[in-house]
């Protein structure tokens, strides 16, 4: 599937679909003040092709000669405007009826429908934009978390693409350095123009890359999975992390019996927490399906929290209740904290945190530690690589530039000009093939 035309007139409806106050038409190529010359009528008079443009207009949609809807009209002329050609947006009431209506005339003078995020695909073509912050607007339509919201906001303010930049002006002296050299072999590359830049180079793309978990977590959100023994307190604490009641809380075993998800936010991270089933020796088939499902559920979670019952013994065996579900993605929470302890330590490995879903003692602290587990120690003010698509392009050039440095001059450079290409490739200035374009612009919405 080729690229659509970027040279004729597109319009869509750029708000959500279902009733509002006000719903927005847009219009981008050479017909659309055409466009809204045959459809709309400003009150003071005139014509919308001859009024100043990124103004705000009060007037009528126009239909057979009668008023269809009130409305506001904002002209952009090109090349300024988001797609750098001219552009009509048309603010109306926002019922499903108007905007299908105002759509319908569009169509009629001769704009076709926009696709998917062929807006922000002209801006990217004619040069507004670069591809990294054209994904960032999309990160920003899909924003859940204020944190998402932050880092999609660094991608379309440049500051992404200004490390790229300075990776690429970096990489690209050395790269002439070399070529230099293979003119005058004689002289050779010293190592403090060749190593110690791409060592330097490569400590930098591993900065980058390790807040790529955390970018990817922030992204789609992380799955938190409560396992224990029956009456551990795992509903209980689950609807203490909630705030509210959703998990069903009794003081009979195995009341439990199929896993429950709830949202949560650990401080801009969306968390889906999951409550499941007591696991013990089942006293039935059903109960054994959810011991079972309780199983499989953490062992795809990306943490997992042990919720123990720190009042009662610990009892022989519990270890290899609990086998395959230890390690390093696992907080031990040692819940009922405001009752008398039965045990202090365990000897099991994994991080031992002590709280009371009762009282709230501790909620804080395991907040923050599954915070810091599930992110790496990752700060909040940091640059995040939140695309896959980044992380794969920047493995690749560390691969390159490692792979650079053990290898004769000749073919140093050669990997290096690979190395270049993929940095082009993901801020847009090196050719992207096709299918790439495709596939970004095939994620958004229509109207964006």
């Amino acid at each position: 599937m080729a690229l659509p035309n970027t040279e004729d007139t597109i319009v869509a409806i750029a708000t959500p679909p279902g009733s509002g106050a006000i719903g927005v038409i847009r219009l981008s190529g050479p017909k659309s003040l055409r466009v809204a010359d045959a459809i709309f009528q400003p009150t003071a008079g005139g014509l919308p092709s001859r009024l100043k443009a990124n103004r705000v207009t009060y007037g009528r949609i126009i239909r057979d000669g009668e008023t269809y809807d009130q409305a506001l009209l904002l002209t952009f002329h090109h090349p300024k405007s988001y797609t750098g050609q001219d552009v009509v947006e048309l603010h109306t009431h926002g019922g499903p009826a108007v905007l299908r209506g105002v759509l319908s005339l569009c169509l009629k003078q001769g704009a076709r429908p926009a696709g998917p995020g062929e807006f922000t695909l002209r801006a990217f073509l004619s040069g507004k934009i670069d591809l990294i912050q054209a994904e960032s607007v999309l990160g920003l339509v899909h924003a859940q978390t204020d944190q998402a919201r932050r880092q999609a906001s660094l991608g379309l303010s440049c500051i992404l693409s200004g490390r790229i930049d300075e990776i690429q002006t970096r990489l690209t002296q050395v790269y002439g350095d070399i070529q230099a050299s293979l003119d005058y072999p004689e002289e050779g590359v010293p190592p403090a123009i060749r190593d110690c830049p791409l060592s330097e180079i490569s400590a930098t793309l591993k900065e980058l890359l390790a807040t790529a978990k955390a970018g990817d977590l922030t992204r789609r959100g992380a799955r938190l999975v409560l396992v224990g023994k029956p009456n551990a307190g795992k509903s209980s604490l689950l609807n203490a992390l909630l705030g509210f009641d959703r998990s069903i809380v009794s003081e009979q075993p195995g009341t439990t019996r199929d896993y429950l998800e709830a949202p949560l936010d650990f401080d801009g991270l969306p968390v889906t927490a999951i409550d499941t089933a007591g696991i013990r020796s089942a006293g039935d088939e059903v109960e054994a399906v959810g011991v079972a499902a309780s199983r499989e559920i953490a062992a795809a979670a990306d943490l997992t929290l042990l919720v123990l019952d720190r009042s009662v013994p610990v009892e022989a065996g519990d270890e290899l209740l609990f086998e395959g579900l230890l390690g390093p993605a696992t907080l031990i929470v040692a819940n009922k904290g405001d009752l008398p302890a039965a045990w202090t330590a365990l000897p099991w490995t994994g991080t031992q945190l002590t709280v009371s879903a009762w009282t709230g003692m501790g909620l804080e602290g395991l907040r923050r530690a599954v915070r810091e587990v599930l992110l790496g120690g990752v700060s909040n003010t940091e640059l995040w690589i939140t695309v896959e698509r980044h992380r794969v392009l920047l493995e690749d050039v560390l691969e390159l530039i490692h792979r650079a440095r053990e290898v004769p001059d000749d073919l140093a450079a050669l990997d290096l000009e690979l190395a270049l290409q993929k940095l082009g490739e993901m801020t847009g200035r090196s050719e992207v093939a096709e299918e790439t374009l495709e596939y970004i612009f095939s994620q958004f919405c229509v109207g964006k």
